[in-house]
């Protein structure tokens, strides 16, 4: 399976190394997810319904030492970070296993997600997600995105959808993990999406949501309570295949922040409209 595609000459070396090394973690992260797919798990909770797995640890480590390997840049992985605040300079930003609880139970949505930030402005270049990668290791299929050169699936390039009319699109979303104690606001926003849109998914995997929307599968996608790892890769995904990144207001958005919508692009206007009341929210400033 070929997972990049051809680069053009003004893509530099060091870019190419970059995306490539991202690609490589995620497939070998995907590959020690697969081994350990259909044994029993060891399952520890982190919250009420937050949980880790054998297959989390393991993942991140396989992602860890392609990356040690190829990059001087610093990791901030979901199961071993302990400051996840926005960095200075560049790096690496993974969530080895993003749906564990569909992994856990045999769901078959889940994914790596693995990211090359720049934490500030670096080299003239903009802070943000510079490369990107997820990985849906049941299904091989390896989104990437390179800021400024595209996205693909499968080195094939990829694009949003061009729909305009939010009747016929269909969103995908989740719950945070204190949807226990504020479902109230959350339900809200879930009713009055669902009776303006053709249909919603909730599949439990952000990262692969938000990949499915860079690739035309869905059209929307929104959710609160987020960290980093769920959505730095994914959000490159979206903005380089032509869709829109935003919070609920319509505002700038960063990994940083605990909102996200996103959208094809036509239909975001309509979104915010619909979402901008619950921005701001506990479970997305958390």
């Amino acid at each position: 399976m070929k997972y990049l595609p051809e680069f053009s000459p003004d893509v530099s070396p060091e870019h190419q190394h970059i995306i490539t090394t991202a690609v490589n973690a995620a497939l070998k992260a995907g590959s020690v997810l697969m081994e350990l797919y259909s044994q029993p798990h060891d399952i520890k909770y982190k919250g009420d319904i937050d949980l880790v797995t054998e297959a989390d640890v393991a993942s991140e480590k396989a992602v860890k030492e392609i990356l040690s390997t190829e990059s001087s840049a610093p990791i901030m992985a979901e199961e071993s970070a302990t400051d996840i605040s926005c960095p200075q300079g560049a790096v690496w930003i993974i969530d080895p296993l993003d749906g564990t609880t569909n992994y856990a139970h045999g769901f078959p949505f889940f994914c790596v997600s693995v990211c090359y930030y720049l934490g500030s402005p670096v080299d003239g270049m903009e802070a943000g997600p510079l490369a990107g990668a997820v990985y849906c290791p049941v299904l091989d299929e390896m989104f990437a995105a390179l800021r400024g050169h595209g996205a693909w699936l499968n080195s094939v390039i990829i694009r949003t959808t061009s729909e305009h009319n939010l009747g016929r699109g269909l969103m995908a979303t989740g719950f945070p993990y204190t949807i226990r104690q504020e479902s109230q606001w959350v339900i809200d926003a879930l009713k009055r999406v669902i009776v303006k849109a053709q249909g919603i998914r909730r599949a439990g995997a952000a990262a692969l949501d938000l990949a499915w929307l860079a690739a035309g599968r869905v059209d929307g996608f929104w959710e609160a309570g987020l960290k980093p790892w769920d959505t730095a890769a994914a959000q490159l995904l979206v903005t380089e295949a032509g869709g829109t990144v935003t919070d609920f207001a319509g505002g700038e958005y960063n990994p940083f922040m605990k909102e996200i919508l996103a959208s094809n692009g036509p239909l975001h206007s309509s979104l915010v409209e619909i979402l901008s009341d619950f921005s701001g929210k506990k479970g997305s400033t958390l």
